[in-house]
C-alpha cells in the first residue's frame, strides 16, 4: 500500500474505519466527498480522530474536479447498497479511469441483478483502463471461506448459508432498505411486494435495471462465478422481523413501537445444472439486548460441514476486507471485475 494514493467516497460510519486502515497500510488518503452539509468542509481528522491532515471533505459537486487534482489511485466508495444509488460515483471514476472499490452490497456480483448497468461501467473502465468492484464483509465471510469449504469436499447437493448484522451500525440508507420502522401493511407494499412476481416478471425488471435484490442474491451469484457453478433457477423471499417490546433506533431517530417491522430475513435460493442447490438467508435488524452478529454457513454432502462465526465484529471485518483488496484491485485487468475473479483476500501487512 504504500505511495498508494486514496480518496474516500461517503464518509459516515464506515468511512472512519476505511481511511484510518488506509493510512496504517501505508497508504495516503488525498481527497474526501460526501453529501451531508454538516460535515462537508470539515477536515478527515474530525472522521478517525488525529492531527489534522490538511484534507477537507468536499460535496458531491466538487468532486470530478478533485479527483482530477489528486489523481487518486483508487477511490473508496461506502455509501449505499443498489447499484442505482452508487451508478454517478461508479461512472465518474470509471470515466476518468480511475480504479474504485466499494462496500455498495449489489456491487459484489451485480451481473445477476443490474447487467446493463454492470456492462456500461465495465465498459467504460475498460476504455480508460482501470477496475471497478465491489467487496466487503462478504468477500471473506460469504464467498472465499464458503468456496473453500467446498474445495475440501468429496460432493456436494447444497450450500446453506445464514448470516445476521445489526442494522444501526451501517448507516440509514441500509436501515429503510430493510424495511426498518415501517408497520407490517408498508412492508409488504415497499419491500415484499417486489418479490410476489413470475419469473418472467423478474427478469424484465432485470434487463430494465429495477429489480431490488437482497445482498445473497448477489453472493450466490458470485459463489457460482468463483465455483463454477452455472444457474438454472434463482428466487428470492423477504420476510419482515419484529419485536415484543419497543426498541430505540439512534440511525432512524425513532421508537419502532413492538409489532412494527425492525428488519428483514431475505431468502434466496439457487438452483444449478450441476444439481446443487444453494440456500442462503441474510437477517438484518435492529438488534434487541440480547441478539449478535452470527455466520453458519453447511456445505452438504460428503461430508457434511459446517463453519459458525459467532460475534464477528462485521464493520470493522468490513472495512478491513475493502483495504486489504486495494492492490488486487489495481493489479487486475480493466473492467468491471468480481472479486471472485481476483483469488483468494490475503493480508495486507
Amino acid at each position: 500500500m504504500k505511495d498508494v494514493k486514496v480518496v474516500q467516497y461517503g464518509c459516515g460510519k464506515m468511512s472512519e474505519y476505511t481511511m484510518r486502515y488506509v493510512r496504517e497500510k501505508g497508504g495516503t488518503i488525498v481527497g474526501a466527498v460526501d453529501i451531508n452539509p454538516n460535515i462537508i468542509g470539515q477536515d478527515i481528522s474530525d472522521i478517525i480522530g488525529g492531527e489534522t491532515t490538511g484534507i477537507h471533505i468536499v460535496s458531491v459537486e466538487e468532486a470530478e474536479e478533485m479527483l482530477k487534482e489528486t489523481e487518486p489511485d483508487i477511490v473508496i466508495i461506502t455509501t449505499m447498497s443498489l447499484m442505482n444509488d452508487v451508478k454517478d460515483a461508479l461512472l465518474l471514476c470509471a470515466r476518468l479511469g480511475i480504479s474504485a472499490i466499494t462496500t455498495c452490497e449489489e456491487a459484489f456480483y451485480p451481473m445477476n441483478s443490474n447487467p446493463n448497468l454492470t456492462k456500461e461501467i465495465d465498459r467504460l473502465a475498460k476504455e480508460n483502463n482501470c477496475t471497478i468492484t465491489g467487496g466487503g464483509y462478504q468477500d471473506a465471510y460469504w464467498g472465499n471461506l464458503i468456496a473453500t469449504l467446498a474445495g475440501s469436499s468429496a460432493h456436494i447437493t447444497k450450500i446453506k448459508g445464514s448470516s445476521s448484522y445489526n442494522v444501526e451500525d451501517y448507516g440509514i440508507a441500509l436501515a429503510k432498505a430493510h424495511g426498518a420502522g415501517l408497520t407490517l401493511e408498508e412492508f409488504e407494499e415497499q419491500i415484499a411486494s417486489y418479490d410476489n412476481i413470475t419469473e418472467e416478471e423478474r427478469n424484465r425488471l432485470i434487463e430494465k435495471g429495477e429489480f431490488m435484490p437482497s445482498y445473497m442474491w448477489n453472493v450466490n451469484g458470485w459463489l457460482c462465478d468463483k465455483l463454477g457453478l452455472h444457474v438454472t433457477h434463482q428466487s428470492q423471499k423477504c420476510v419482515p422481523t419484529t419485536h415484543t417490546e419497543d426498541l430505540h433506533s439512534d440511525t432512524l431517530h425513532m421508537d419502532v413501537k413492538k409489532g412494527m417491522v425492525t428488519g428483514m430475513s431475505a431468502i434466496v435460493t439457487t438452483e444449478t445444472e450441476e444439481g446443487i442447490t444453494l440456500e442462503t438467508e441474510c437477517i438484518g435488524k435492529i438488534y434487541a439486548p440480547s441478539d449478535c452478529d452470527q455466520n453458519i454457513w453447511s456445505v452438504v454432502g460428503e461430508p457434511k460441514t459446517t463453519m459458525v462465526i459467532e460475534r464477528p465484529a462485521t464493520v470493522e471485518l468490513t472495512c478491513a476486507s475493502i483495504v486489504n483488496r486495494i492492490p488486487d484491485v489495481l493489479r487486475s485487468d480493466a473492467g468491471f471485475v468480481p472479486t471472485s475473479q481476483m483469488g483468494e483476500l490475503e493480508y495486507l501487512k
